[in-house]
C-alpha cells in the first residue's frame, strides 16, 4: 500500500488534525517511515490536491487534515438545518484582546475595553475551547490568566500565534462568521454568550 494512501484514509477516518507522530505509530517499528519520508508523502498529497480538488491539505497547531475549500462554503454550509450565528461584539473584542495581550485578566480586558466583561462570554469561550486559565495573575484576588488554545489555533488555519494577522484584519475575519468552516453555533441565549443569531429567511 502507498504510503500517502495510508495517510491519506488516516486523516479522512480521524475526523481532526493529526500529528506526525501519530502517522508514525500507524505503522510497526520494522516498516516505519522516517520523519522526512512523512512530511515528503503530505506535502505531495497537498500538491496533488492543489488543483480541481474540493479539498485541501491544511496543516495546523494539532497536526495535518483535510478541510473543505472556503470557496465551496455557500453550498456546503447548507448542510446544516440552522443557519450560523454571529458573534456579539463584546464577544468578538474580548476573544481578540486575549488572542494579542496572553495571558490576560478579565480586569486587564475590562480596562482595555471600558465595560464588564460577561461571565457567559467568558464561559462559552471555555466551552468551546478558545481560551483556558493558564495560572492566576499575583495580585489581590488572584484572578485567572486567560489565553488561546491549540483548538483557537485549529479553528482560524494557525500553526502558531505567530501567524496572526494584524488586529483589526483579525476583528473582521471574526465578524464574518458564516463563512468560516467547521462550526455550527446552536445557542440561543445572546446575553450570556455573546452570539447573535441570524434570522431564517
Amino acid at each position: 500500500m502507498e504510503l500517502k494512501q495510508i495517510l491519506e484514509a488516516a486523516m479522512m477516518a480521524a475526523g481532526r488534525p493529526v500529528e506526525l507522530e501519530e502517522f508514525a505509530g500507524l505503522f510497526d517499528e520494522s516498516e516505519r517511515p522516517s520523519s522526512a519520508d512523512l512530511e515528503q508523502a503530505l506535502d505531495e498529497i497537498r500538491v496533488d490536491f492543489e488543483h480541481h480538488r474540493p479539498l485541501e491539505l491544511k496543516r495546523v497547531a494539532s497536526g495535518y487534515r483535510f478541510q473543505v475549500r472556503e470557496a465551496f462554503s455557500p453550498w456546503v454550509s447548507r448542510l446544516f438545518e440552522e443557519r450560523p450565528g454571529r458573534y456579539s461584539r463584546a464577544f468578538l473584542e474580548t476573544l481578540a484582546i486575549i488572542a494579542y495581550r496572553q495571558p490576560a485578566t478579565r480586569g486587564e480586558i475590562e480596562d482595555i475595553r471600558g465595560v464588564a466583561v460577561s461571565s457567559g462570554i467568558i464561559k462559552t469561550m471555555l466551552e468551546r475551547d478558545w481560551v483556558h486559565i493558564v495560572g492566576h495573575k499575583d495580585v489581590p484576588g488572584r484572578p485567572a490568566l486567560f489565553a488561546t488554545t491549540r483548538h483557537f489555533l485549529d479553528y482560524f488555519n494557525l500553526t502558531s500565534l505567530s501567524e496572526l494577522p494584524p488586529l483589526q484584519e483579525f476583528i473582521e475575519i471574526l465578524d464574518v462568521t458564516e463563512t468560516l468552516p467547521q462550526i455550527v453555533l446552536q445557542d440561543s441565549d445572546t446575553e450570556t454568550n455573546g452570539i447573535e443569531h441570524a434570522e431564517s429567511e
